[in-house]
């Protein structure tokens, strides 16, 4: 990387978490682990329970501080007044119960800067968009977890931050208001937030994230963009729907180009799952398979996320 690229890269970047350790008496949270989050991205911190996301996540919110190493926040060491600039929805949520809900949005608010007047105005603005206006006079305690999760939300984005960490932020919800926190999500990025996004659901990381990082007992053992690492981490596996019968499989056996791994018949024909050898492209697959019948489906399988978060998790035990 010459010197140029490599300025280009640390301006565009919020986030740089570098060599950082901490430790908590006789245990080792975070050990050595650097990272950057690039501006305008949605950057997926995942780990198994224990792992050390949370620590991760209260240094970066200055809620303790490494041992060793250092956070940088755009370019600088993140100091006290970046708060304001930052907005954390953590997995444990916080509302006091027994306030109302208006009051205790507006109170909220006001504690990252924003005065009441604006306060409540872009409150009603969300209040309305996620058709809540009837909760404002209600206690917390009278909400279920779903839409306390949604008054939490709000109060995360109501100032406006250029970067958010979502610790588990589509816990409680349904599939409908999952995807409403999703839409928001996708919409406050384009709109030029960085979002940090600390979740389990896998589905919801390879829908949204653009680059990740897998922190495992303490440490990364991953680290990229999404694309790339499905990529990496691919088998050779291609699924093929052909318009054809049973009859075909005998010709598909001791073949030099794949192993045959999975078939089936389905409504539009045979399905086929082959594992390419090695060197063998898709057109190569693809050429040898068309004497044989129409082509009606032909896709290359990646791993999800999931699998590959659990075979890497497993890799480190």
């Amino acid at each position: 990387m010459d010197r140029t690229q490599e300025i280009t890269n640390k301006i565009n970047q919020i986030i740089e978490v570098q060599a950082v350790t901490k430790r908590y008496a006789h245990h080792l949270a975070i050990d050595d682990v650097s990272f950057s989050v690039a501006r305008g991205t949605i950057f997926g911190l995942l780990g198994p329970n224990g792992a050390g996301k949370t620590t991760l996540i209260r240094m970066i919110n200055q809620i303790t501080a490494p041992d060793d190493g250092t956070i940088l926040f755009d370019g600088r060491p993140i100091q006290k007044e970046d708060v304001e600039r930052i907005g954390y929805l953590p997995e444990e949520r916080g509302l006091y119960k027994k306030m109302k809900v208006g009051e205790q949005a507006l109170y909220l608010a006001q504690l990252k800067g924003i005065s009441k007047q604006t306060a409540l105005e872009r409150l009603v603005y969300w209040f309305r968009k996620f058709e809540i206006e009837g909760w404002w006079d209600k206690k917390v305690e009278e909400l279920s977890k779903g839409m306390q999760q949604k008054v939490q939300f709000i109060t995360t984005i109501v100032h406006q931050p250029d970067f958010l960490i979502l610790d588990e932020p589509f816990s409680g919800f349904d599939p409908i208001n999952t995807n409403i926190i999703k839409t928001e999500i996708l919409r406050l990025k384009e709109e030029g937030t960085t979002i940090i996004l600390s979740t389990h659901n896998m589905e919801s990381v390879e829908e949204i994230c653009d680059d990740i990082v897998l922190i495992n007992k303490a440490k990364k053992v991953l680290e990229g963009n999404l694309h790339d690492i499905k990529q990496q981490f691919k088998e050779h596996l291609f699924e093929v729907t052909i318009d054809a019968g049973e009859e075909l499989l005998p010709q598909l056996q001791d073949n030099e180009l794949f192993t045959l791994k999975e078939s089936h018949l389905s409504p539009s024909g045979l399905m086929l799952i082959f594992q390419l050898n090695e060197g063998v492209s898709g057109n190569t697959l693809l050429n040898s398979l068309i004497p044989l019948g129409t082509i009606v489906s032909f896709k290359e399988i990646l791993p999800s996320m999931n699998s590959i978060f659990i075979k890497q998790v497993n890799a480190t035990k």
